[in-house]
């Protein structure tokens, strides 16, 4: 797999892709790459963002800009690169990523456009497959945003996270039929009067099971 971000920020990630996961990931053939909207910008003085029409705090992305970026990485018409890959636009305004959505992103090639100011020109509708959010709040830039969702992505790749259970029975799983995870504990037993559940110690498999079915249930 293949991923592709758009950022003005393209150091942000350096310790992103320093992870042990994301390293695995890469050792695994899979490919991650930065682009820096300024520097494929057709604008003189490296601009990027402009004033938006009708007035209005704040400066807008340009479409032009982002579209020379695109079109800069691959080579060919920006409104055609959603034809073999999901492009998705980080915005407060796009569908809430969850589990499902990770699993999806997952299965082809990624492009992640990071907005910035007030986001990208509306006309980016044109060149994205996906407008997704993190959550209903606003960040300063998609470069967060981009991480949060390229974590997901990654964890759902074979062979990336060592112990493949772990993404199987983890929380918003198929497995925990959308439900958060058991609580987990670990030693020591006991500690300034917090105790372990007596079931976690029993060493009856069956009966921890039901427990943790139970918790999930409960969450």
């Amino acid at each position: 797999m293949r991923t592709d971000v758009f950022t003005l920020f393209p150091q942000a990630f350096d310790w992103y892709l320093s992870q042990v996961h994301i390293r695995n990931a890469v050792e695994l053939g899979h490919e991650f790459h930065l682009t820096n909207y300024r520097d494929h910008t057709p604008l003189s003085h490296l601009q990027v963002d402009d004033t938006p029409y009708g007035g209005g705090a704040g400066m807008v992305l340009r479409i032009d800009v982002v579209c020379a970026a695109l079109e800069a990485v691959f080579p060919g018409d920006a409104a055609c690169l959603k034809d073999g890959r999901r492009v998705v636009e980080l915005t407060p305004k796009g569908r809430q990523f969850d589990d499902a959505l990770a699993a999806e992103l997952a299965r082809q090639d990624l492009v992640l456009l990071c907005g910035r100011y007030e986001g990208i020109d509306e006309r980016v509708k044109h060149l994205v497959t996906d407008r997704v959010s993190i959550g209903p709040y606003v960040l300063s830039g998609g470069e967060v945003a981009a991480m949060a969702v390229l974590d997901g992505v990654t964890r759902k790749l074979p062979g990336v996270i060592s112990n493949p259970e772990s993404v199987v029975s983890e929380s918003h799983s198929d497995v925990l039929e959308g439900g958060a995870e058991y609580p987990h504990y670990t030693r020591p037993a006991e500690f300034r009067g917090w105790g372990v559940p007596e079931v976690l110690l029993s060493g009856n498999h069956g009966e921890i099971d039901c427990w943790r079915a139970l918790q999930v249930r409960k969450r």
